[in-house]
């Protein structure tokens, strides 16, 4: 089964504008043939990185030529009609298609595109036209599919951005009063927030799940089940390891990443890119995502031996086998599943990095 991208649409008496939802978009081909526009790439869209495509047949003849526009968030593409006019809809199908909707950036009534042809004149500024495009903003915040996905995106990576801040301050600050005394009294002194955050990154998962956001399900569960079995069972349930040195260092390469990676996702829901915050998102991971992942392997090793004494008879084989099995035996095993999302993880934000870096050096040219 194909998938189909989100297409916004808006037109003029003399031309129809598409927008496609697909970000970074690649094998990009567009063509209208029997009076109905073909669309295929490859790119992010609300399934993740995949093919997408549609076509969409049109109410009225159109010319052949389409004029495509791609950006590093969507593909733009003006089609014109072969008589000047205004449709009552864009589709030659009755029901409108589910992929199709209004683009109110763009929308004008019949009326006010009229008065919009009327209005530019070389010269003179567009008040009226200035006006009609704010209440039509307006508009299109009342969008609630819009507006609530993308207000609640904000707070979520503004919650996140705070509490993983208040983390990597509080650390920092108590390090440099209290020097290396402090490192055995992290878990006590931050535990409480970080549950919060590791708590409430099953979001993200969902996210991903339910296409709110685009991006990998695997490599998102993989991180916040990892960071949670480290976090509840290795630290919260087992009281020796609570003051150990390693709890200081999870921590921290922990925050460290997320207070770029966060508050990146934050102004991207805004629309706002900042250059500098950008390259740290897609960078600050090539040290921190292997540190933090070699501190959860020695919190792993170091709670081997805690376990055993935690719950020595281990757990009981079958009547064939005989004895029991100790628990510790099973985190050793899961280090080498560690192993195996680390380089999952690691493959998946190379390949982030890569095409976001790749797009940038393309719109440079």
């Amino acid at each position: 089964m194909s998938l189909t991208p989100r297409v916004f649409w808006a037109q003029r008496h003399e031309e129809v504008y598409l927008r496609v939802e697909l970000i970074d978009a690649q094998n990009i081909s567009v063509r209208v043939h029997e009076n109905a526009l073909k669309f295929s790439a490859q790119g992010h869209g609300a399934k993740g990185l995949n093919h997408y495509e549609f076509t969409l047949p049109f109410l009225l003849p159109v010319k052949p030529e389409v004029s495509a526009k791609s950006t590093q968030r969507q593909v733009n593409l003006t089609v014109r009609k072969e008589r000047r006019g205004w449709w009552e809809r864009l589709s030659g199908q009755e029901r409108r298609p589910a992929f199709l909707v209004p683009d109110f950036d763009r929308w004008l009534e019949e009326s006010d595109a009229e008065l919009e042809i009327r209005e530019e004149v070389p010269g003179k500024p567009h008040f009226a036209a200035e006006e009609k495009k704010k209440r039509l903003k307006r508009l299109r915040n009342q969008d609630n599919g819009f507006s609530v996905r993308t207000g609640f995106l904000f707070l979520y990576n503004l919650l996140q951005f705070l509490c993983f801040s208040w983390i990597f301050i509080n650390m920092n600050v108590r390090l440099v009063v209290h020097g290396p005394d402090s490192l055995y009294d992290t878990f006590r002194s931050v535990s409480d927030v970080m549950f919060f955050c590791q708590i409430f990154a099953v979001v993200e998962v969902l996210n991903a799940a339910f296409g709110v956001v685009r991006t990998g399900v695997v490599p998102t569960l993989i991180q916040v089940v990892g960071r949670n079995f480290v976090l509840f069972i290795l630290l919260g349930v087992l009281e020796e390891m609570q003051n150990r040195r390693v709890v200081f260092f999870v921590f921290y390469l922990w925050s460290a990443a997320e207070i770029f990676r966060y508050p990146f996702d934050m102004l991207g829901c805004l629309g706002v890119e900042w250059k500098v915050l950008t390259w740290l998102r897609y960078s600050a991971w090539i040290p921190l995502f292997p540190l933090g992942a070699l501190a959860e392997a020695v919190a792993v090793v170091q709670s081997a031996p805690v376990l055993d004494e935690y719950h020595p008879p281990g757990v009981p084989l079958p009547a064939g086998m005989g004895g029991s099995l100790r628990l510790s035996r099973l985190l050793y095993v899961y280090l080498l599943l560690m192993l195996l999302g680390l380089i999952v993880n690691l493959r998946h934000l190379y390949k982030q990095r890569r095409r976001r870096f790749r797009s940038k050096r393309r719109k440079a040219n």
